[in-house]
């Protein structure tokens, strides 16, 4: 049972590492990367659409991303959808594919972004927090009801502390290689 309650634990730790490396995913640095076009949907024949199933994503340059439709008819949406993101770019469409260059970041841009990936990472370890809290009130219960002994309960108390650690630990991690990658000239 409490072996039970701490594997939940870890699994929904490791989801919450695997959801923060999604978002910084998201965040633009100075390099091109088809993840930045992860989160935007599209209006396609009336039904918002992620923009993966409707194109392909090529990186030919640093900072150019080719996005080639599937569909030519769901070309224009595309165009709206990425001009209308918060992505700060300007897409132009030369006929058979869509071309994005990204602008060079300017140093209070990259700046606005490392605070948006700190306020992804806060998030992110809030989330852990929160997994460590129902785990121990899981074994505070199990203690109560007088399922386990209280030595059993105490050591697992201290392994779900050194489990959170780590998993905020690697937040902290993912945080200075995303800072440092935005504020890398």
């Amino acid at each position: 049972m409490i072996d039970e309650a701490l594997l939940e634990a870890e699994d929904k730790m490791g989801k919450a590492i695997e959801a923060c490396r999604h978002e910084f995913g998201q965040i633009r640095t100075g390099r091109a990367n088809a993840g930045m076009f992860n989160s935007l949907m599209v209006e396609y024949y009336g039904a918002p659409t992620p923009m993966q199933q409707l194109a392909s994503f090529q990186i030919p340059e640093a900072r150019t991303v080719l996005i080639t439709p599937f569909d030519r008819g769901a070309t224009n949406e595309i165009l709206k959808a990425i001009r209308e993101s918060d992505l700060g770019v300007n897409p132009t469409d030369d006929g058979n594919v869509i071309r994005v260059s990204l602008p060079v970041l300017t140093e209070e841009r990259r700046k606005e972004y490392v605070k948006q990936a700190k306020g992804k990472a806060e998030d992110s370890r809030v989330s852990i927090r929160g997994i460590r809290r129902k785990a121990k009130e899981t074994l505070d219960k199990i203690k109560k009801d007088g399922l386990a002994g209280e030595d059993e309960v105490e050591r697992a108390e201290k392994e779900l502390e050194a489990l959170t650690k780590r998993h905020v630990d690697q937040v902290d991690e993912l945080l200075a290689t995303k800072e440092a990658e935005l504020l890398t000239v």
